[in-house]
């Protein structure tokens, strides 16, 4: 027995059954069975246009998509190396040619400072140039051609002037330091200028007296050089120099009352300290002359005139 809620649905489907009938002319078929419900993915895909994610279109889940179109991947950005040339600007050239100047014992041309330069391709404006700055540089000497009466600016020579020049050996050096007039000594650093490995040459000749060094403390390296006499050098027994500093030198404040009581002058005293100590001079402040000032009233020129003179 069916109640009065399935009677009712059975009469809802043989109702729609039999106008299924008379809309295909009377031809029974069979009812397709529902389409199951949509999903959320689905209806969120439908609200938003259906745009469904595509790998054709190069689409990837999560991503954004505001519009149809097509948007081509963005290239990889890779790092770039790091320059390795000599420069461009005309310092930075000049700085490299005085360098390799440097290691040439010879006089070189002008074609071969550019070619280390690769400037071989250069401009001709741009090669005079540069060959006219280094003509004018303190540290590049250019040595005419002899054979012409004439010199442009493809002639000639060139070869690197050091702070010191000509002294490349120990015998250059020694004949260096015998022309000197004076006490000073030479520098280590303007000597490697013109010769840059003249470490060992010093140490040789410091070894045979010929040379006074004067060292850093820090790592030894050699800063100037004097002059030596071998024949004044006498070698000292070890055990003397020991004994020699086991002396105890009395303190200044002995030495200088010893000598004080012997009326001696001693050689620590500042003969600036006794104009110090002297007691100071009065000194007599001179009177300031009163300046006469320029009328500007005539009422009051008899009050602006001068009566110093008439003084007694």
């Amino acid at each position: 027995m069916m109640n009065s809620f399935e009677r009712q649905q059975a009469a809802f489907a043989s109702s729609m059954a039999g106008a299924a009938s008379k809309l295909s002319g009377g031809t029974k078929r069979a009812l397709a069975p529902p389409s199951p419900s949509p999903s959320v993915g689905s209806t969120t895909s439908a609200a938003g246009g259906g745009n469904t994610p595509r790998k054709d279109r190069g689409d990837t889940p999560g991503a954004s998509n505001s519009s149809n179109s097509f948007a081509p991947p963005r290239p990889t950005a890779y790092s770039q190396p790091a320059a390795t040339g000599t420069g461009d600007s005309a310092m930075s050239q000049m700085a490299y040619a005085i360098q390799w100047l440097r290691t040439k014992a010879e006089p070189v041309a002008y074609t071969d400072v550019l070619g280390y330069l690769s400037g071989i391709h250069w401009a001709q404006a741009t090669q005079e140039r540069f060959v006219e700055q280094m003509r004018k540089h303190p540290q590049i000497q250019w040595i005419p051609d002899p054979k012409l009466s004439e010199q442009t600016w493809e002639t000639g020579t060139y070869v690197h002037r050091p702070a010191i020049p000509n002294v490349r050996t120990k015998t250059q050096l020694l004949a260096y330091l015998q022309k000197k007039t004076d006490a000073s000594g030479v520098s280590v650093k303007e000597l490697k200028d013109g010769w840059p490995d003249c470490e060992k040459a010093i140490g040789e000749l410091e070894d045979e007296h010929k040379i006074l060094v004067v060292r850093a403390k820090k790592d030894g390296a050699a800063k100037n050089v004097w002059l030596d006499d071998p024949s004044l050098f006498h070698p000292v027994d070890p055990e003397l120099k020991v004994l020699w500093a086991k002396v105890e030198v009395p303190s200044v404040e002995h030495i200088v009352a010893k000598l004080v009581s012997a009326q001696q002058k001693p050689t620590s005293e500042d003969p600036r300290l006794k104009l110090l100590n002297q007691p100071k001079a009065e000194k007599k402040k001179k009177r300031a002359q009163r300046r006469t000032g320029k009328s500007t009233n005539t009422h009051m020129e008899h009050l602006l005139k001068d009566y110093s003179h008439m003084k007694r």
